[in-house]
């Protein structure tokens, strides 16, 4: 299936079969620090399949008999998958555990610490993929591909897993904020506006990556026939070692965490962005938000819309680390290893291997 969104490559699209079960798609979550060892918190390693976050956290608090909102977590993980996450509880509760046993659900290690586990307090997740149905030369063009995202990375899009099973709640989220449809289900509003926010953000980043594409593609005096930013602007841009072209006025953040600026000096910023030093942030439209300033408001003004929200920013390009690819002919399958930040998808990276929708099922 067509791609409706661009990526930094133009390849033919790869063929495989990819679907999220129990047995070919794990993800562990990275803690963001190590757990001190002590204190009134009992922090549970937890394996899971089948289930997601909430349905899971359901069946523990049920058998230690506490309420949900008391156990700590740091993200949300996966239904369709075999997940590895930490919780938190608190000790008083460690001999009601001491006789649970679920099928879906296995303790793997637990420990202690002085504070409850809250959602963001994680580094990112490790992923393990197996992808079927690979040919041989497919293979070695995702080895290639690989190559390639290791030395630049890749665009932080939101997954399809964002805008539900149809891939449209953003359009119920833009009746809400019309006021054309009116919901009381405050969790559920404040889910479905954001991610209309993520569908925003998605078509900045399309838009930004088609711009890159060209500077990538043309030389600097095609280029003003198709930008009107005056020669010398075009010049520097062009002369960026990264792939996605930073602009003045673009609001960028260090990497991997710390604070926003405003890029000003075009030619130093580029080079601490190819650096891994910082890297450039999208718009999360909403009340408060940071906005960029000159030519790079100048693209992200279309984007930008009154959301009743509190508005952010996201990384707009991200480095996965630790990428392992190994091909097993007998089988064709082809398995990767590879760690992300948080709040990045796996099933992007696999989008940008393919060129092309990724059917899950």
């Amino acid at each position: 299936m067509k791609l409706d969104r661009l990526y930094p490559l133009s390849h033919s699209p790869i063929e495989f079969h990819f679907r999220q079960t129990p047995s070919d798609f794990v993800v562990t979550e990275v803690p963001l620090y190590p757990f001190s060892g002590y204190g009134e918190h009992l922090i549970l390693k937890i394996r899971k399949k089948g289930l997601t976050t909430w349905q899971m956290l359901e069946i523990l608090s049920a058998h230690i008999g506490t309420k949900v909102r008391d156990i700590g977590y740091a993200g949300l993980k996966d239904k369709d998958a075999m997940t590895i996450q930490h919780i938190s509880i608190n000790k008083k509760h460690e001999k009601a555990l001491e006789n649970f046993s679920h099928e879906q659900i296995k303790i793997l290690e637990t420990t202690y610490h002085d504070n409850k586990l809250r959602i963001g307090h994680l580094k990112g997740n490790r992923f393990f993929i197996r992808l079927k149905k690979v040919s041989p030369t497919d293979a070695k063009k995702i080895d290639s591909l690989l190559e390639w995202i290791e030395k630049n990375g890749m665009p932080n899009y939101f997954g399809w897993q964002r805008f539900g099973k149809e891939g449209d709640n953003f359009e119920t989220a833009r009746q809400i904020i019309d006021g054309k449809l009116k919901m009381r289900n405050r969790k559920k509003r404040d889910f479905l506006i954001s991610a209309y926010q993520s569908h925003l953000f998605n078509l900045w980043l399309c838009k930004r990556i088609e711009i890159s594409r060209l500077f990538a593609g043309l030389a600097p005096k095609e280029l003003q026939k198709v930008f009107v930013w005056g020669d010398e602007i075009i010049k520097t841009i062009h002369k960026e070692p990264h792939f996605f072209k930073l602009l003045p006025g673009d609001i960028v953040e260090h990497y991997p965490h710390g604070k926003l600026f405003t890029v000003d000096n075009l030619h130093e910023e580029a080079k601490r962005f190819q650096a891994r030093d910082i890297s450039p942030t999208g718009l999360l439209s909403g009340e408060k938000a940071t906005h960029a300033t000159g030519l790079a408001w100048e693209i992200e003004k279309d984007f930008v819309e009154e959301v009743p929200a509190r508005g952010s920013r996201r990384y707009a390009w991200i480095w996965p680390k630790e990428i392992e690819g190994s091909y097993k002919k007998e089988e064709w399958h082809y398995e990767l290893h590879f760690t992300l930040p948080k709040g990045s998808y796996a099933t992007v990276m696999l989008e940008m291997i393919a060129n092309r929708k990724i059917q899950t099922g």
